[in-house]
């Protein structure tokens, strides 16, 4: 199930609305302007508020009538992405890449029509795509840790040393003391093999954000450097967590083998696979067919 976001920006818009869509020697001059324009204000209150009881259709209707009561107004390229956002929580993958590109080529340089369009593009396994709109976010505001940090996360998967470093410095630059940060360079220790070097930057990320995905990386590194009761305590932590996470039940798989439990430990393996994990990853773990 894909986690809902139920905030999809349309209070900003309509503050942006209040102030900005019609600067002050430009208002709607005429009764039927003025009429119009708080319907159009009202239709995306509906939205919201269809949005927060996450009725995707009923908030897609409250847009479409909001685009077409003001074709001409400029928050409607935030309007069109909203839309696309309201129809990928309801599902429909395809036409809300579709209405995203669309918000995209209309304003090419939003940051936030991108972001938009970047977290649709991860959610579906459009992994580069996503990354290459977090990089044009990077390059338009270099303050936005958030898409700096997830651009980092990507980068290490790609070994992308160039985007890290980059990433890294303007993470620092913007705010020093982020949290973030310590990830970031605690999952780019990991990912080359730096296990123990790894556990200090782990042991502060955990001690601020007790999340299983970072007792799975802990317990990761403990397995590699030989702590198998320390990896043992991280894993049986992060499933107190969250008892649906496949990593956690793969590095049980390995931890088990480790300790000669073979059938406990294709069990964990093939519930790994079940959960989520890339069959590849699992089967040397499991018997040869």
């Amino acid at each position: 199930m894909r986690t809902i976001i139920k905030s999809i920006l349309f209070i900003s818009i309509l503050l942006t609305l209040a102030v900005t869509t019609f600067p002050i020697d430009a208002r709607p001059q005429s009764q039927d302007e003025e009429e119009k324009h708080s319907a159009y204000i009202a239709l995306m209150d509906s939205a919201d508020r269809a949005c927060a009881d996450e009725n995707w259709r009923k908030a897609e209707r409250f847009l479409i009538e909001a685009l077409r009561l003001e074709p001409a107004n400029p928050s409607n390229i935030l309007l069109i992405s909203n839309l696309g956002m309201v129809r990928f929580y309801d599902g429909r993958d395809s036409m809300a890449i579709a209405t995203l590109n669309d918000a995209v080529e209309m304003a090419p340089n939003s940051t936030v029509v991108l972001q938009n369009r970047a977290k649709v593009l991860s959610a579906i396994g459009r992994h580069d795509e996503a990354y290459r709109d977090r990089g044009k976010i990077a390059e338009l505001d270099s303050t936005n840790i958030g898409n700096l940090y997830l651009h980092a996360v990507a980068a290490i998967i790609r070994n992308d040393t160039v985007a890290i470093a980059r990433d890294l410095r303007l993470m620092e630059a913007a705010d020093p003391a982020d949290i973030r940060i310590i990830k970031i360079r605690a999952q780019l220790l990991t990912s080359n093999g730096n296990y123990r070097e790894a556990l200090s930057p782990l042991n502060k990320i955990i001690e601020s954000d007790p999340a299983s995905e970072f007792f799975s990386m802990r317990a990761l590194c403990n397995l590699m450097i030989g702590r198998l009761d320390e990896a043992s305590e991280d894993i049986s932590e992060g499933l107190l967590l969250d008892p649906t996470d496949g990593e956690l039940y793969l590095y049980r798989a390995l931890l088990n083998k480790f300790r000669y439990r073979d059938e406990e430990s294709q069990k964990d393996a093939r519930l790994a696979v079940e959960l989520g994990i890339d069959p590849a990853r699992a089967a040397p773990l499991l018997p040869k067919k």
